[in-house]
């Protein structure tokens, strides 16, 4: 019987031929990330392991992104940890505040992580980088820790589902409405610890920039990492980035799928999740008479480039509704200032939006636009759970970029159609 491509990447850092679903092994880690949030609780463990030294001081990542720059004095002290333990122990994946970006957009524009890879980060969302077609999944700090120390960690190799997506895709629909579409399909808990792997042709038409938002968010479905194939397109954005060879791995046409599930993409059109989990999904055409408060886009699933070029396409020549807050995010400082040099930053401040340096902010809550009680956001990140921008009695509404943008601008939930 043939393997997945999951199966492949997981054997081969086993050391065996094969794997099976199921099976207990441990993995040679190529990679591993922590943040603001979980570094400082693995840099605790890792000093009580004993060790004195990190198993590659290359091939560990601190990005703290989510707090900062620093918003109070207890996030100032979890960076000065991680800075700390970066200069004491020589790690050259440091990024301060000036040189960082939201980091699952950093690592793989930095060409940090590459095909074939398996890499571990202690946040839920590293299942991102398996657009390039590479293993990569969320453990706890503990486990960072001890990857830390050993260069290896432990995994339950997956069973895979496999989504083929094929079809023309309608205006303004992209890799966030198809993964939106696909979790409402199936639910939260639909993958549950099992491989997403994301194959069609409509997959081998998408820019990167969607193909990491829908990685990102397989673990809103419950998935252990999500992943596809590499092609033309991921080999164009891999070669000019990359700082380590990559080997690329492919399914074999015999290999075993707990399930196969096909989707036409011509009978989505933009889909808005509801409140209060990203389960919840509607077209945008249902989703009428919503207002709003606020808009986001920004965050690892939409603060890329392609991302701000279209709400720029959306917003030039209009204005924000008076009663709305517009932030804007984006996510590295490679983007800042390509957007900035394609005059981008001009149209959104015309139409009354707020630009903000690279940060997570708002996606968690945490700063640069959290709500007030009843307030309503419509926001491109990729959560939505009860709280999560902040006030629990708050909500918080999932799109893509060109519906956030239309919504700022028409004051309630609504799509770029309405208002030509």
């Amino acid at each position: 019987m043939g393997q997945t491509i999951t199966q492949k990447i997981l054997a081969a850092h086993a050391g065996k031929d094969q794997v099976e679903p199921g099976e207990l092994i441990t993995i040679k880690l190529d990679f591993m990330l922590g943040n603001d949030i979980t570094a400082p609780i693995a840099i605790r463990e890792f000093k009580q392991i004993g060790v004195d030294c990190v198993f590659d001081k290359e091939r560990i990542a601190l990005v703290p992104d989510h707090y900062t720059p620093a918003k109070d004095m207890k996030a100032a002290q979890q960076v000065k940890e991680m800075r700390e333990f970066a200069h004491e122990y020589g790690i050259t994946n440091y990024f301060e505040v000036g040189r960082v970006g939201v980091e699952h957009t950093l690592l793989p524009d930095e060409g940090l992580v590459v095909p074939g890879d398996a890499v571990i980060g202690a946040d839920s969302h590293t299942c991102t980088y398996g657009a390039l077609g590479l293993f990569s999944t969320g453990v706890g700090s503990t486990d960072l820790a001890a990857a830390m120390a050993l260069g290896e960690t432990w995994v339950r190799v997956p069973e895979t589902i496999k989504f083929v997506y094929y079809g023309k895709l309608n205006k303004w629909v992209g890799g966030k409405d198809l993964i939106l579409y696909t979790i409402g399909k199936i639910g939260v808990d639909g993958a549950l610890y099992c491989s997403m792997e994301f194959t069609g042709e409509t997959i081998s038409f998408l820019p990167m920039a969607d193909r990491f938002t829908m990685c990102n968010m397989a673990i809103e479905a419950g998935g252990k990492n999500g992943i596809m194939h590499v092609d033309d397109t991921t080999l164009e954005y891999v070669k000019p980035r990359a700082k380590r060879p990559w080997k690329v791995y492919a399914s074999d046409p015999d290999a075993l799928y707990k399930e196969i599930i096909e989707i036409d993409v011509s009978e989505i059109e933009p889909q808005v999740a509801f409140p209060h989990l990203p389960e919840n999904t509607r077209p945008v055409s249902q989703a009428t008479d919503i207002r709003i408060d606020q808009a986001v886009i920004g965050s690892c699933t939409n603060g890329r480039i392609e991302d701000l070029r279209i709400a720029a396409s959306v917003l030039k020549g209009r204005k924000v509704h008076p009663d709305v807050r517009l932030i804007i995010i984006p996510a590295t400082q490679e983007i800042w200032q390509q957007a900035m040099r394609e005059g981008l930053f001009d149209i959104f401040i015309e139409a009354g939006a707020a630009v903000s340096t690279p940060t997570c902010g708002p996606c968690l809550g945490g700063h640069m636009g959290c709500l007030a009680e009843g307030e309503r956001a419509i926001a491109t990140t990729n959560r939505n759970f009860v709280g999560r921008m902040g006030h629990v009695k708050s909500e918080v509404y999932l799109s893509n970029p060109a519906i956030a943008a239309a919504s700022a601008v028409l004051g309630r939930i609504g799509s770029p159609e309405e208002l030509n």
